[in-house]
């Protein structure tokens, strides 16, 4: 296997599915502090290209001598044939000359399906994905023929490894009827109670903080401050490629539900949401989210990314909620990979991976 790499504008990456793969990405991780940069890959075998991509790399500081690269999402979707591992050596031995000197490890979300998907024994007698197995035989499969051994599971995953997608090429029937019966009856409900979801303005954005901080603030997890919604609405303006919806479910003008919606090529990706507490018998987030597939229908989408549930229907998973209320509108369960660390230095490694146990993150 071989890889041909080209610099490039990050602001001119191209053709990628997912919005964290995109020049309005690169634009709204550099108003937050990152320093983005952008390649276009080629992965070669027996010297036939067999996937290309324009690729991501978002670069930090961890510590005040040292940095961290990190690909959202790697965008090469035809890997199947070649050894995860080997792919990840490859990539980062190769762009490693372009990173910064005092880079401590290269960090990857990898968004292919988790191989343990495959092995029945990972099942339960109802047929539900018991997850991936510890670390330590993961990162053994994963470096399995590398040269380096270099490749560590991180500690915990930034963006969703579990999660649901729904075909769009299906009609609007068939949609409703792979719904399960109670968010039909919910969907129906809210239409009846007179719900209206509409595309919001940026000078409405403070309605939606005001929903989204309710939510991060009932459910214990971490907010973004305002000027990221912001910036992202102003990052998106420059990026040609990459629509960004806000949309909100109201009634009377009071604000139940409202969601953060991009569409990339023909990919739909629900990618912030927030619910009020108030009125919920109205069911505003079903109406939600049944508007924003419609919306991603009309806009030429084939798949709709309901981006993070828990891996299985287990009631003690803290995203088991998401599960319960996404899984009733149909779709698929994928396992993607998650998040994958090539390490330069493992004893500063180490030391950096002990402190970043106590953040939070997308756990398996």
């Amino acid at each position: 296997m071989d890889i041909n790499i080209s610099q490039k504008s990050p602001y001119t990456i191209r053709n990628n599915a997912t919005p964290q793969q995109t020049g309005f990405w690169a634009k709204l991780k550099e108003q937050n502090g990152w320093n983005a940069l952008g390649f276009h890959i080629e992965i070669l075998s027996d010297g036939k290209i067999q996937s290309s991509a324009d690729m991501l790399v978002l670069v930090t500081y961890i510590a005040s001598d040292l940095t961290m690269a990190y690909v959202p999402y790697i965008p090469f979707s035809e890997v199947h044939t070649i050894h995860t591992g080997n792919i990840l050596e490859e990539l980062t031995e190769t762009i490693h000359p372009y990173l910064p000197d005092n880079v401590l490890f290269f960090r990857y979300d990898v968004p292919w399906e988790s191989p343990w998907t495959q092995d029945h024994d990972r099942y339960d007698n109802s047929g539900n994905w018991l997850g991936n197995p510890e670390p330590h035989i993961r990162e053994l499969r994963m470096n399995f023929g590398t040269q380096n051994h270099a490749l560590r599971k991180a500690v915990s995953d930034a963006l969703p490894t579990n999660t649901i997608f729904i075909d769009l090429n299906k009609s609007t029937q068939e949609l409703i009827y792979n719904m399960k019966s109670k968010t039909r009856y919910n969907i129906r409900l809210s239409q009846k109670k007179g719900v209206d979801v509409r595309i919001a303005e940026r000078t409405e954005l403070d309605k939606w903080y005001e929903i989204y901080a309710e939510t991060t603030q009932r459910n214990h997890i971490h907010a973004d401050d305002y000027k990221f919604f912001d910036h992202a609405i102003e990052a998106q303006n420059s990026d040609k490629e990459t629509d960004l919806y806000m949309l909100i479910a109201e009634k009377n003008k009071t604000p139940l539900a409202g969601m953060f919606l991009t569409i990339v090529n023909e990919q739909a990706t629900y990618l912030y949401g927030a619910s009020s507490s108030r009125n919920r018998n109205l069911m505003g987030t079903y109406q939600l989210q049944w508007e924003a597939m419609q919306l991603a229908k009309q806009c030429g989408c084939t798949r709709y990314d309901m981006f993070g549930v828990s891996p299985s229907p287990d009631t003690s998973h803290p995203m088991y909620g998401l599960y319960r209320f996404k899984s009733g509108f149909g779709g698929h369960l994928f396992h993607r990979q998650g998040c994958w660390d090539y390490v330069f230095d493992e004893a500063k490694y180490n030391i950096y991976r002990a402190t970043e146990a106590q953040s939070v993150g997308y756990h398996n």
